[in-house]
C-alpha cells in the first residue's frame, strides 16, 4: 500500500467547487441531506446534473466521453458528495465498479456502447452476485449459463440486487461450466444482461424501513448474445474479486452516517445534546479511514491488487458507521425525537444500521479475506 499523500492545491480547489455546487443545490431544494445517500438516494435528475459538471465517469477516458481524471480526483468528489448526504445512488454502481470493470475486462464494442452513457449520468446498473441460500459464498453460485445459438441462456435467481427495478443493465455471475467440487471457483463467467430482457422478472424486497431498493431478480432462459460476455469465459471469479476492490474500499464505507454525526454535533453546540468524547473519537476514526481509503484508491489506479486492504477498509469503516448511529441514538433523549430534521436523520440511521456490515460482504466473510491475505490461514 502506498503511504498517504498530501492533498494538492488542485484537489483542494476541486473540493471547494463541489461544496459550492452542493450548497447551491441544497439551498434550491434540489435535495435534502440524508443518511446512506449512496444506497437509498435515487435521483436521476441529480445524477445528470453531476454529470453536467463532469463529476460522473471521472476516471473514464476522454475517448469514451469520460473525464479522463485520476482516481484521486474522483475520490475527492465522492467524499464531498457523501459528506453532504447528496442523493447519488442512481449512478453509483455504474460509476463505482461497472465502468472500471468495463475498462479492465470489456471489449471495445462494450466500452463504446456503455461508457459514454454512464459518463452522461443517463445509464444505471445493478450487480447480480448474491443468490438465495448462498450468503456471501459466491463460489456456490447456482445460476447457470447454457450455450445457445449466438450466445447463452441464463437461468437462476439473484437477490439483494439494489436498484434493479430502475436500472438498465446488470452484471450477472453465472456458472458456465459444470461444477467441479475440488475447484469451485472455476467455471464461473460474467454476463452483461439488459434488465428489460424477455424472461427476466424483478420483484421488490422491502427493507425494515419499508423502502424499496433491494430486489429479487429471476432469470428464466434469458438470452445473452456472445458480445455481452464480460471478459474471458471461466474467469468470472477473478473478475468479480477484482471488482469487489472498488466496491469495498471507497469512502461510502465510512461516511454513510456522517450527516447524522454532524447533526448531533450541531445539537451539542446548541446545548440540546450532552457532549461525549465518543463523538470526537468518531471524527478521528474517519480521519484515519480517509487516508486508508485514499491509499487503496491509489493502489487500484496503479492496477495492483487491493483485495486485502479494501476488505480492511470495509471492516473498519462499516463498524464505525454503526458505532456513530449507536452512540447518537444512546445520547438522544425523548425530547429530541420529534418531527425535526435531526430526529428524521437519527431514525433513518437506526433503520439503515443493520445493513452496514452486510452489504459488500459480511463482517465474517471479510475477516476470512483479511486473514487469508495476511497469510494467517
Amino acid at each position: 500500500m502506498p503511504p498517504p499523500t498530501r492533498q494538492s492545491d488542485r484537489v483542494r480547489t476541486l473540493r471547494l467547487q463541489v461544496r459550492g455546487f452542493l450548497t447551491d443545490q441544497r439551498d434550491a431544494g434540489a435535495f435534502v441531506p440524508r443518511v446512506d445517500s449512496w444506497g437509498d438516494g435515487w435521483d436521476e435528475s441529480f445524477s445528470r446534473a453531476l454529470a453536467d459538471q463532469g463529476w460522473v465517469g471521472m476516471t473514464i477516458p476522454t475517448e469514451y466521453d469520460g473525464g479522463g481524471r485520476s482516481f484521486g480526483d474522483r475520490f475527492a468528489v465522492t467524499e464531498e458528495l457523501l459528506a453532504a448526504g447528496a442523493p447519488v445512488s442512481a449512478h453509483w454502481v455504474a460509476d463505482r465498479q461497472i465502468a472500471p470493470s468495463l475498462l479492465k475486462f470489456g471489449t471495445d464494442h462494450q466500452k463504446q456502447t456503455f461508457l459514454p452513457e454512464i459518463a452522461a449520468g443517463r445509464q444505471y446498473w445493478a450487480i447480480g452476485m448474491s443468490e438465495p441460500g448462498s450468503g456471501s459464498d459466491l463460489a456456490s453460485v447456482r445460476t447457470k449459463a447454457t450455450r445457445a445459438e449466438g450466445g447463452w441462456r441464463l437461468s437462476g435467481t439473484k437477490v439483494w440486487t439494489s436498484g434493479a427495478h430502475r436500472a438498465h443493465y446488470m452484471f450477472v455471475l453465472a456458472r458456465s461450466a459444470p461444477l467441479d467440487p475440488a475447484r469451485r471457483h472455476d467455471g464461473l463467467s460474467q454476463f452483461i444482461v439488459a434488465l428489460d430482457s424477455p424472461g427476466l422478472t424483478v420483484s421488490p424486497i422491502l427493507n425494515i424501513a419499508g423502502t424499496h431498493h433491494f430486489n429479487e431478480v429471476l432469470l428464466d432462459e434469458v438470452f445473452v448474445p456472445d458480445e455481452m460476455v464480460l471478459g474471458d469465459l471461466g474467469a468470472g471469479w477473478h473478475q468479480v474479486t477484482s471488482e469487489l476492490g472498488y466496491e469495498r474500499s471507497g469512502p461510502e464505507r465510512f461516511l454513510s452516517s456522517l450527516v447524522l454525526l454532524r447533526a448531533a454535533l450541531n445539537e451539542v453546540g446548541d446545548g440540546t445534546l450532552e457532549p461525549d468524547p465518543r463523538l470526537g473519537a468518531a471524527f478521528a476514526r474517519i480521519h484515519g479511514l480517509h487516508h486508508m481509503s485514499a491509499s487503496v484508491a491509489q493502489t487500484l489506479e496503479s492496477g495492483a491488487d487491493a483485495d486485502t486492504p479494501a476488505a480492511i477498509v470495509k471492516l473498519l469503516g462499516t463498524r464505525l458507521e454503526g458505532d456513530i448511529v449507536d452512540v447518537v441514538d444512546e445520547l438522544t433523549g425523548p425530547e429530541l425525537r420529534g418531527p425535526s430534521t435531526y430526529s428524521q436523520l437519527l431514525r433513518s440511521g437506526v433503520l439503515a444500521r443493520p445493513g452496514f456490515t452486510i452489504r459488500g460482504g459480511t463482517t465474517e466473510i471479510l475477516r476470512g479475506v483479511v486473514t487469508r491475505g495476511m497469510g494467517l490461514r
